[in-house]
C-alpha cells in the first residue's frame, strides 16, 4: 500500500491517526472500562497514546497492520481506532481489532466502522479470512461481530497471557466466500 486510505460512511470518516490525536486516544485509553478486555493497562501519561499511534504507523509502513481513527463526519476528533494486525499476506487473512470511547457506545458507531473495514479487507487487501478474538464476557463485542456477518468458531482456553494472568478467547471469523455486502 502506498498512502493510507481513508474509509467513509454514513456518519464516519475512518482515516490515518496524526499526533494531533494524541488527547483523543489518552482520553478513553485511560479508562478502565475501555482497557477491560483490551491487552494493555489503562494509559497514565500522553505519551502512551503517542507510543501507540507511532506503533500503529510503523505496522502500516511495514504492511504488517492497518489501524484507521474513527471520527464522526461532521467533526474531526477521534472518538475510537478500528483496523487490522497480524496481517498474514502469505495466507490471505488478518485479525480485528477496535475500541470506542465509552460516550459512544451502543450508538452502532463500531458496527458501522467494523462493516466498513470488513469490505476493504476482502475488496482491497484481498484478504480470505477476517478473524477476530474476544474475551468470553465481552458480550457487547460478541454482538458486534454477529451483527457484521462473523461466526463463532470455538473456545480457545488460556490463549492469551494478558495483565498477569491467561485468559481465555473466542474466536469469530468470516470468510470472503460468505461475506455479503
Amino acid at each position: 500500500m502506498k498512502s493510507f486510505p481513508t474509509l467513509t460512511t454514513n456518519r464516519l470518516i475512518l482515516r490515518q491517526l496524526r499526533n494531533e490525536d494524541v488527547p483523543d486516544l489518552f482520553h478513553y485509553f485511560s479508562k478502565d472500562e475501555v482497557t477491560k478486555y483490551y491487552d494493555l493497562e489503562s494509559f497514565t501519561e500522553h505519551t502512551q497514546a503517542s507510543n501507540l499511534i507511532q506503533f500503529w504507523k510503523q505496522r502500516f509502513e511495514a504492511e504488517q497492520g492497518i489501524r484507521w481513527g474513527i471520527s464522526l463526519a461532521n467533526q474531526d476528533r477521534i472518538i475510537g481506532t478500528c483496523g487490522y494486525h497480524n496481517w498474514s499476506k502469505e495466507h490471505y487473512k488478518a485479525e480485528i481489532g477496535y475500541e470506542l470511547t465509552p460516550e459512544y457506545w451502543r450508538k452502532g458507531i463500531m458496527t458501522e466502522a467494523v462493516e466498513a473495514i470488513i469490505k476493504y479487507g476482502f475488496m482491497n487487501l484481498q484478504l480470505n479470512r477476517i478473524e477476530a478474538f474476544i474475551d468470553p464476557d465481552n458480550l457487547s463485542s460478541r454482538k458486534l461481530l454477529e451483527k457484521a456477518g462473523m461466526k463463532e468458531e470455538g473456545l480457545m482456553k488460556e490463549y492469551f497471557f494478558e495483565k498477569g494472568q491467561f485468559v481465555d478467547a473466542v474466536l469469530f471469523a468470516i470468510l470472503k466466500k460468505e461475506y455479503t455486502h
